[in-house]
């Protein structure tokens, strides 16, 4: 379905019925990221799942503002609101994780349990988020000129994706064509908009949270794993599970066990 908010269509994939669970992909990614959950969970919930401004199928604005996090985080509830959902679960990876902790901040009482797979509460100290944002810009600039397939051999080879080169030639291949799929334009614009040195920071903010929130990181993402580990000790009702032998992208690395550890979680919440 489409849902138009402010200027931008969103595409919104909705399966199944129950509890509301709000799914948000990471950089790259679309809805068909949490397809695979929809077999597992479509009986008790209804997933909605987002392609996120400037990836699959919604809009690329041309103006960065329109992807600032803040605008991001008032088009979710639009579409909530436009989907009669007054609260939800909401989980998200990576980019899409940061996005559903900026709405559980700013929007809490949509926010009914809160789950975070590799991500982060954005950067601490201004320095860190200016040395960030001059990165983004730089990749930003070189996906637009150098376009998505020189972009995308680049991104599968980062050091965070390097658990992903075990997983079998057909899954590669369909994870490739999914970054593929999206704007060049999209994806700068997204860096430069909600990108980790461009949103607010919200590790000062954590200990306000009064929902139920589930961390889950891989084993080999040492680095997220240690802001996992940080995060927990400022969250009220913060749980964190590591997931052996995996890395950044759990849900690609070992879908059945991260569906476990999603369904379980929801049921007690």
């Amino acid at each position: 379905m489409k849902v138009v908010c402010r200027d931008v269509t969103y595409h919104v994939e909705v399966a199944g019925q129950g509890e509301p669970l709000l799914l948000l992909h990471g950089f790259t990614g679309n809805a068909d990221t949490w397809s695979f959950l929809v077999p597992m969970l479509r009986k008790s919930y209804q997933l909605i799942m987002v392609d996120i401004i400037g990836h699959g199928q919604t809009g690329s604005p041309k103006e960065v503002r329109a992807y600032e996090m803040e605008q991001v985080a008032a088009d979710l509830v639009s579409i909530l609101e436009k989907l009669e959902v007054s609260t939800a679960h909401v989980l998200g990876y990576s980019m899409g994780g940061r996005l559903a902790l900026s709405l559980a901040m700013l929007y809490p009482h949509y926010v009914r349990s809160l789950l975070l797979e590799s991500a982060s509460p954005g950067l601490e100290t201004e320095g860190e988020r200016l040395e960030r944002r001059k990165q983004d810009q730089q990749l930003a600039q070189r996906i637009v000129a150098d376009g998505m397939e020189a972009f995308v051999e680049a991104w599968e080879n980062i050091a965070l994706f390097q658990s992903q080169k075990r997983l079998p030639n057909e899954q590669k291949l369909a994870i490739r064509k999914q970054r593929l799929a999206n704007s060049p334009l999209g994806l700068a614009n997204s860096l430069l908009g909600m990108g980790t040195g461009s949103q607010p920071s919200w590790w000062n903010e954590l200990e306000k949270l009064d929902m139920p929130v589930l961390l889950i990181t891989g084993e080999l993402d040492s680095k997220f794993c240690k802001i996992a580990n940080r995060m927990q000790n400022r969250l009220k009702h913060g749980e964190w599970t590591i997931i052996n032998d995996v890395g950044h992208a759990i849900h690609v690395e070992d879908g059945e066990k991260f569906g476990k550890i999603i369904r379980e979680f929801l049921l007690k919440h």
